[in-house]
């Protein structure tokens, strides 16, 4: 996948070595800052055209199911801590799960966007809303609702093809 960012003040790959606590922190992909918000952005790609087929059906069936979930709950809670401790956590954030899979329907994002702000929590303990919340947002899209949402942050998907990459 190509990413596009030139909406974004700045954008950090976040999940590779440099925090240097990944043996106790799990990490978002990617940290996009806005002129006002920061986006959390956990990427999935099961279409990846390198994925072995039985792995990604294997995958389908654990996001579809929900046992992902547990995962990406703690992926955006490390990163929203860690953040928080090196005094970067001051503008809004919005936990982004892009999930690249063409056939990922609106009603399973929903499904799992919704199990996703319950179990962060992001308002709160139960009827009672915290001073400040962890997290301003919490989205599950795919590569189409991506593009709508964040028009200065396209995506397009790498082709690859006999002669070369193309873009689909």
């Amino acid at each position: 996948m190509e990413f596009g960012f030139t909406g974004a003040v700045s954008v950090r790959k976040f999940d590779g070595d440099d925090h240097r606590l990944t043996h106790c922190m799990k990490a978002v992909d990617f940290i996009i800052e806005f002129k006002g918000k920061y986006l959390f952005v956990e990427v999935k790609d099961p279409q990846d055209s390198g994925a072995i087929e039985n792995c990604r059906r294997s995958w389908i069936k654990t996001f579809t199911s929900g046992t992902l979930d547990h995962n990406l709950k703690y992926k955006y809670r490390d990163s929203f801590l860690y953040e928080w401790g090196e005094g970067r956590a001051e503008k809004p954030i919005v936990y982004v799960v892009l999930i690249a899979l063409d056939t990922l329907d609106s009603p399973l994002m929903l499904s799992r966007q919704d199990q996703l702000r319950r179990i962060l929590p992001i308002s709160g303990p139960g009827s009672r809303s915290w001073v400040r919340p962890i997290a301003d947002g919490c989205v599950v899209l795919n590569i189409e609702s991506w593009n709508r949402r964040f028009q200065g942050c396209p995506i397009r998907r790498r082709v690859p093809s006999v002669t070369g990459e193309q873009f689909s």
